[in-house]
């Protein structure tokens, strides 16, 4: 009695480990054997009922008596999903695999196959070399086949960052304005219009108009007003961010700006040649905000008179303005919800000091 106490008791520990479906397998198959336990008929008569080997009754009857009900379930094999192919041609599957045009897996068995030959290797199946072919990491199949353009589309690590607050992260970036003017030399150009925005309530922190090529000076001048307090009672936007975010170019980067940021404690992020990231709000607000900010005057790209470009008056510094104090309003915009809360916020942290020189 102690001995099959101590069976039950191993036999509960064994079915604990067992699958659901393993557990059902191993109950159908003492069902089978039950009428040779319990009632005492032959295998040889369970084996035609049941139409199950003799032979194979006679080892599940063997396993049952040692192992219990658990026994009576089919393990997986300790070796599944382990290769027996050597590692040593493993690699060369794998690099004819990653060849450009890519082959065949008929082409790269056939040659693995005759290197297994040349080696004295096991010549591997057409299975085993599918199954190393498709095991392959797809985004090195990619870097291969495709090159390093489609792999950064495909597979570069793209960080989706939002500021929790105001004043937490700055973003500036240039753009040509809709509008035509006459030059000092009395040609027609486009002004360009640099632009600082923060990144919470998308609203407009600072700018600079200017004729001339964008340069690090015009987004040196607008970085310092975008720190400063404004004569503006409606533009709330100033303060230091915790972060700013450039372009790579020349016109973004001087010895003078990363000087003033690294005293004011602020982490600059220029962007990769080629490699843009978190333009979209930007560009979002600054294509939309210059067409309603330029559609009332005259000279507009879109809408030019006839005769000739705007008039050399005309007043650039009131549209941008009127269009910089009703950023981040839109009914659409999160900072329409709270748009008072961020304003105070804006305004009341980290300004920096009256004697401070910026520009």
């Amino acid at each position: 009695m102690a001995f099959a106490a101590d069976s039950a008791g191993g036999s509960h520990a064994g079915l604990s480990g067992l699958t659901l479906a393993q557990r059902d397998q191993a109950l159908a198959r003492w069902q089978v054997l039950r009428v040779h336990l319990e009632d005492g008929c032959t295998l040889v008569r369970v084996a035609g009922e049941h139409d199950v080997p003799e032979r194979t009754l006679r080892r599940w009857l063997a396993v049952y008596r040692t192992g219990g009900l658990a026994a009576l379930a089919r393990r997986p094999r300790s070796d599944r999903g382990v290769r027996r192919m050597p590692p040593d041609l493993r690699l060369p599957i794998e690099g004819l695999a990653l060849r450009r045009p890519p082959p065949t897996i008929a082409t790269v068995h056939r040659k693995a196959a005759e290197v297994a030959r040349e080696q004295g290797w096991p010549v591997p199946g057409y299975a085993a070399v599918y199954d190393v072919v498709r095991s392959i990491d797809p985004a090195m199949a990619t870097l291969a086949h495709e090159g390093p353009k489609r792999y950064k589309e495909v597979f570069d690590l793209v960080h989706r960052r939002e500021a929790a607050k105001p004043n937490q992260i700055w973003q500036a970036d240039h753009t040509l304005v809709d509008l035509w003017v006459l030059t000092p030399s009395g040609r027609p150009g486009r002004p360009w219009l640099p632009l600082i925005e923060d990144d919470h309530s998308r609203a407009v922190a600072g700018y600079a108009v200017n004729l001339d090529a964008p340069s690090a000076l015009t987004t040196a001048l607008a970085f310092r007003q975008a720190i400063w307090r404004k004569p503006w009672p409606g533009w709330h936007v100033c303060g230091i961010p915790d972060a700013f975010h450039v372009d790579h170019g020349s016109d973004f980067t001087s010895a003078h700006l990363e000087q003033v940021m690294a005293d004011l404690k602020i982490r600059a992020y220029f962007s990769l040649p080629g490699q843009p990231r978190g333009e979209a709000r930007w560009k979002g607000f600054s294509a939309p905000s210059t067409r309603c900010a330029c559609r009332p005057c005259p000279g507009t790209r879109r809408a030019a008179p006839r005769t000739g470009p705007g008039r050399p008056g005309s007043p650039w510094p009131s549209w941008t303005r009127r269009s910089a104090c009703s950023s981040g309003r839109s009914t659409t915009s999160p900072a329409r919800r709270d748009r008072d809360g961020a304003a105070a916020a804006l305004g009341g942290r980290r300004v920096p000091p009256a004697d401070a020189r910026l520009a």
